[in-house]
């Protein structure tokens, strides 16, 4: 085989690999765009707004010191998967936390709270069957309890369906990022062919791979 001819395969084939990672790439931003317009118009027909900035309370903005995204995003219409996953894990999770506290059982989830939920009915049955005037406090404290889980249900459902669209999101943001990388890839192994083709018209035609020329053929006897 001729270094033309070597020069001339492997700058075809590596076309051929750019043209596919090309397609790859071409496939995750596409993909990517897809995720990222799907999350702003899933988020946007919510119309789920943050709080203005005077009425973010000194909790909400200190809670955690991811808190501060709710300063950054205050009054902004929510939209994107980073704006979810700020609202989810640092409003509607403080109010959650604030809320059990309130009610008595700090610490308390929607699926936990069905235990001092179940203890308080037991008492309750206990102290109506002994005439224990501690029924009717007991029966505050079920109803607080009862109240509580409601609002954990409809605030962590809440949640759980922002964090999925965060969640959503990112496998966008991964996509895009891998759709870059193949295009750059792209873009360097067409350069690499295109020079291997170059090189190919450039070289003897009769100048074999490892340098030198090709030795004439032993003529018949």
């Amino acid at each position: 085989m001729t270094r033309r001819h070597l020069d001339i395969v492997l700058a075809t084939g590596g076309a051929l690999l750019a043209l596919l990672i090309l397609g790859l790439g071409l496939v995750a931003k596409n993909q990517a765009d897809f995720a990222k317009t799907y999350v702003a118009d899933q988020l946007g027909e919510q119309r789920i707004n943050f709080p203005t900035a005077e009425k973010l309370t000194d909790t909400e903005k200190n809670w955690k010191p991811g808190s501060v995204c709710l300063s950054e995003n205050a009054g902004q219409l929510m939209q994107t998967g980073a704006q979810a996953e700020c609202y989810a894990n640092y409003y509607i999770a403080v109010h959650l936390e604030e809320s059990a506290k309130k009610a008595g059982f700090a610490g308390e989830t929607y699926a936990s709270i069905s235990t001092p939920q179940a203890a308080l009915r037991t008492q309750i049955a206990e102290a109506n069957a002994a005439n224990d005037p501690k029924a009717a406090d007991l029966e505050k404290q079920l109803a607080a309890a009862t109240s509580l889980r409601e609002t954990q249900f409809k605030g962590e459902t809440l949640r759980g369906l922002l964090l999925t669209s965060y969640g959503f999101s990112i496998f966008g943001e991964r996509a895009a990022l891998g759709g870059t990388i193949a295009l750059g890839l792209a873009a360097v192994l067409a350069l690499v062919s295109a020079a291997g083709f170059v090189h190919a018209l450039v070289t003897p035609k009769d100048q074999p791979v490892l340098g030198g020329r090709l030795a004439p053929a032993a003529s018949m006897k």
